[in-house]
């Protein structure tokens, strides 16, 4: 049988109306979602949408006041934390009408500016940003017309919502624990950030001091080194070679992100160190791949899943007009101890 090379029609509101017997008005009402429309017409029109399978069209939405499209901005897509936060907006947001899209926009402030702005272009109902690079200046003005949800930075603003870790606690958690193993000369691999950003308490800065903080509260002070990388596999590789060739060689590392761990893991196998014999390894987020049989990382749980899931409950009831005021949400840490962390040798 020949097919009809013609494209099929594409399925309109009013083609939805006539086949339900309502208005168009009253598909459009289900369609947003509006107060004071009955359980039978909801039923109804649901119905004709499903044998119609009628979508509308995204433009036109927009163009009614909403898109049912949320943003999420992230630098880098190798990081397995992210993975966990994307895992708790979209556990969120999977019974609702709402479609998530990704922008991975790399490190530099002015790419994921630029993936913001477009987010912005394209009429998407909110933004979450995790850790943005970009200036503070533009996530506010940002803010101003789109609901946003800033995840990591720990500055707050009237103008968005923000979720973020204790992180100066699990800081704290981690060098208790390395002093308790015996260990002095502990080092921190911590992201360099960007001071032209003008965000004051970025994660990175939050953990350094309770780092510092904690060193000195052990009278440790003076065997503090901290060395600014990228939170990728590479960034912690160079942070690795820097800390473990010095004249003062630490006998543990912490890591702020479980994959820059990894990565000084690789530099202390290329120098014939061995995990955690002659090297106590710390990471930071908990992924997955921390748990891994071969792996077994220490590191903190800022409960990745649990703050995509908050990011996403947040922005939706400032999009939906729920809540008008801005709050911010906080993230108690847990230390996870495996077999990355043992007693100080002999040496230390």
């Amino acid at each position: 049988m020949q097919q009809d090379p013609r494209p099929k029609k594409r399925v309109t509101i009013t083609d939805v109306a006539r086949h339900a017997g309502v208005s168009t008005a009253a598909v459009s009402k289900v369609l947003r979602n509006a107060y004071g429309v009955s359980a039978a017409m909801r039923e109804k029109v649901g119905a004709a949408i499903e044998e119609l399978n009628y979508r509308p069209h995204a433009a036109a939405r927009g163009m009614r006041g909403r898109t049912y499209t949320i943003g999420v901005l992230l630098d880098n897509i190798r990081n397995t934390f992210f993975a966990d936060i994307l895992d708790g907006v979209r556990d969120t947001l999977q019974d609702s009408e709402y479609t998530v899209m990704v922008g991975a926009a790399g490190f530099g402030a002015e790419a994921q500016s630029k993936t913001t702005r477009a987010m912005v272009d394209r009429q998407m109902d909110g933004l979450i940003l995790i850790a943005p690079g970009s200036p503070r200046a533009e996530v506010l003005a940002t803010a101003q017309s789109t609901p946003t949800v800033v995840i990591g930075h720990h500055d707050t603003s009237d103008l968005h919502d923000s979720v973020v870790d204790a992180d100066g606690v699990g800081a704290a958690l981690v060098v208790d624990h390395l002093v308790s193993l015996g260990h002095r000369g502990i080092g921190l691999v911590s992201s360099p950030g960007s001071r032209s950003s003008r965000w004051a308490r970025t994660p990175e800065i939050v953990l350094t001091n309770g780092y510092t903080e904690a060193m000195g509260r052990h009278g440790l002070a003076e065997h503090t080194r901290v060395c600014r990388a990228a939170y990728s596999d590479d960034g912690g590789y160079k942070a690795g070679m820097s800390l473990l060739t010095g004249d003062d060689r630490p006998t543990a590392i912490m890591a702020g992100a479980d994959v820059a761990a990894l990565g000084v893991w690789r530099a202390a196998h290329e120098l014939g160190l061995r995990v955690p014999e002659d090297l106590s390894l710390v990471g930071y987020n908990n992924t997955a791949l921390a748990d891994l049989a071969t792996v077994q990382l220490t590191s903190v749980d800022q409960a990745g899943h649990d703050m995509g899931s908050t990011a996403a409950r947040l922005l939706i009831e400032r999009v939906e007009g729920r809540r008008e005021h801005a709050v911010q949400t906080t993230m108690t840490p847990r230390l996870v101890v495996r077999g990355s962390t043992a007693p100080a040798s002999a040496r230390a």
